[in-house]
């Protein structure tokens, strides 16, 4: 097991809109690398690594070392359009986010998934995620 700590300092502004059109290109065709490899399962255990989902963003162009890597690379992926490997990526930030349920609905015919349990458990991740903001449980 891998531990220590990382230090990831707070940087502002955003993507610029030439570099996510190549950050969707080049993290769409490595992830299907990797499917077509070694399957949609490690693929999604290596994604939840917060070393190599650092990694990825860094490796697809996205060299802000800390904020905002995970939206912008998710975002990146959703619209890769991975669904035809078993991926569905739904939801975001902002107005994405309260689209979630109906891009469940949307892209579960490509997932073996239950899509009220998806609903749910898209729910559940924003309680706990509003529970710390109002715990005063601070973030950076």
């Amino acid at each position: 097991m891998k531990t220590g700590i990382a230090e990831l300092p707070l940087h502002y502004g955003s993507c610029p809109k030439w570099l996510f059109v190549r950050m969707k290109k080049l993290s769409g065709a490595i992830a299907k690398a990797i499917v077509l490899e070694f399957g949609t399962t490690e693929f999604l255990k290596r994604i939840s690594d917060p070393f190599f989902f650092q990694a990825f963003a860094c490796v697809v162009g996205f060299d802000w070392h800390s904020s905002g890597t995970t939206t912008t690379l998710c975002a990146a992926l959703k619209e890769a359009n991975l669904e035809e490997y078993g991926i569905a990526i739904c939801g975001g930030k902002g107005n994405m986010a309260r689209k979630t349920p109906e891009e469940i609905e949307e892209k579960i015919k490509y997932v073996d998934a239950d899509p009220e349990k998806m609903k749910y458990f898209s729910r559940i991740g924003v309680f706990f995620s509003e529970a710390e903001g109002k715990d005063l449980l601070l973030l950076y």
